[in-house]
């Protein structure tokens, strides 16, 4: 009997083992490999295509009034109506708001209080200065009513000075009748004719004049001293004068500044105006040189609806078709059905070299209360000669067949978005995200945009429906498109 099958194997056994572990593993891996692919096939192969999908611009299709445009003729040109006088209003020093009176769309009047900064400290200068230029009047005055006290001084030490030379001279006139007096006595007493008593009082009446005109001639020199005196007070008192009145001019143009400063924190309107754009709110630092940061640059900007004028670029080829004051026909995209007159301001001294255009600017024979800056518009240029009256005063169409025909809302496209795909004209319609080509028959291109014909042989296009801008030179009907989000 063979007993070697019975033999266990120790070294190959544990081996085997693990290979057929390591199969195994490998095959539940690969497995899940498998699911997980399959489960997320249809997603992996949507962003391929998206990947691989055409970006795309697109646009609606309206419904519009193409306007009276192509019934004029001359040459067009498309611009914007522009202000010609709009101001970013900002203080002239950098502070914080503390008070803003404006808002979008408020109507100001020149030099009305669109903001205010933070102004406590300027304005204590302000009165501290104010102050100052009080003080230096009030010592203007104080020196003035001295130099008035002085000179009253003197005159009246001249009045004493004349009246005391007055009593001098009376004072002379009675020494020399007493000494006169003296003399007739003193001639007498030897023969008898006085007595020796009455010569004694001639003597001391002799005596007593001259006490009394040295005591005048005392009074005369003290008047003198007090005329002096006074004039001395009236020099110093001018002299005070003198300096006030010099000071006065620094405290003033001291206070002027001051006066500025504290004007510098409010912000004006500079002419009269509408408010189009508000750029910084209450509690918010703006300064005039702001590069970035955490300050503003302007607290408003405003805009004068009187200086509104069309902007317009115009090809250099057509150049040559255009003057100065050349009477034109302006067209809002906003009012289709509406022409303004105007005529030709100013011709740019350049051109655009990228774009190959003229600027012009257009102005405007009656501004309507309805414009609005940055809105679309189309400049028809006519001859003077060939320009006829369109409507009233009001832009309002006229009664021509070829403007009422005009009048009739069709529906609209860009004009970049017609294409010709094997020599037929239309657009690519987006269906999701596939381009789907569909012939349509337009008209002339009216601007940015061109009218359809509509009905059974015409565009079969709905309005609302998206429609690619600017299709690429290789794209066909059922390309997969992707339409970037805004």
């Amino acid at each position: 009997m063979d007993l070697s099958r019975l033999q266990i194997d120790r070294g190959n056994g544990p081996r085997r083992a693990v290979r057929r572990g390591t199969r195994y593993g490998r095959w539940v891996m690969l497995a899940a490999l498998l699911g997980a692919g399959w489960i997320f096939r249809a997603p992996l192969l949507a962003q391929l295509a998206r990947a691989r999908a055409t970006e795309v611009e697109v646009a609606n299709v309206v419904r519009a009034v193409p306007g009276a445009v192509p019934a004029t003729s001359g040459t067009a040109a498309n611009g914007y109506i522009v202000a010609r006088r709009r101001a970013a209003l900002s203080a002239d020093t950098p502070g914080r708001i503390i008070e803003l009176n404006v808002t979008e769309g408020s109507v100001l009047r020149a030099g009305d209080v669109v903001a205010r900064l933070y102004s406590d400290e300027v304005a204590a200068a302000l009165r501290g200065a104010e102050a100052q230029v009080a003080s230096g009047e009030a010592a203007v005055h104080t020196a003035e009513a001295r130099i008035a006290a002085a000179q009253q001084r003197s005159a009246e030490a001249r009045a004493r000075v004349e009246a005391a030379e007055a009593t001098r001279d009376e004072s002379s006139s009675a020494l020399a009748l007493a000494e006169s007096e003296l003399k007739r006595a003193l001639s007498l007493v030897a023969s008898g004719g006085v007595t020796a008593e009455r010569v004694d009082q001639a003597r001391a009446t002799v005596e007593q004049a001259r006490a009394r005109l040295a005591a005048t001639d005392a009074n005369i020199a003290s008047a003198r001293v007090g005329v002096a005196s006074a004039e001395a007070d009236v020099a110093v008192a001018r002299a005070d004068l003198a300096e006030a009145e010099a000071r006065l001019p620094v405290l003033a143009a001291s206070r002027d500044l001051a006066r500025a400063t504290v004007e510098k924190t409010f912000v004006r309107a500079p002419f009269d105006g509408v408010v189009v754009l508000k750029d910084a709110e209450v509690g918010e630092v703006v300064s005039p040189n702001a590069l970035g940061g955490q300050s503003r640059g302007s607290v408003a900007t405003m805009v004068d609806f009187a200086s509104l004028e069309v902007q317009v670029e115009l090809p250099e080829m057509s150049l040559a078709s255009v003057r100065e004051d050349q009477p034109v026909e302006v067209f809002l995209d906003a009012f289709a059905t509406e022409r303004f007159a105007g005529r030709v301001l100013r011709i740019w001294p350049t051109a655009n070299r990228q774009k190959g255009t003229i600027e012009l600017r257009i102005g405007l024979d009656q501004i309507d209360p309805r414009m609005r800056p940055e809105m679309g518009a189309r400049v028809v240029f006519t001859p003077e000669q060939s320009r006829e009256p369109k409507g009233d005063a009001a832009g309002s169409p006229g009664d021509g067949s070829d403007a009422a025909a005009d009048m009739t809302p069709r529906l609209m496209v860009p004009a970049t978005a017609l294409v010709e795909r094997n020599g037929v004209r239309g657009v690519f319609v987006v269906d999701g995200d596939v381009a789907r080509f569909r012939a349509v028959t337009a008209g002339a291109p009216n601007g940015r945009r061109v009218a359809l014909e509509e009905g059974p042989a015409g565009a079969g296009l709905d309005e609302g429906e998206r429609v690619i801008a600017s299709p690429p030179a290789g794209l066909a009907d059922g390309d997969r498109v992707r339409v970037p989000h805004p």
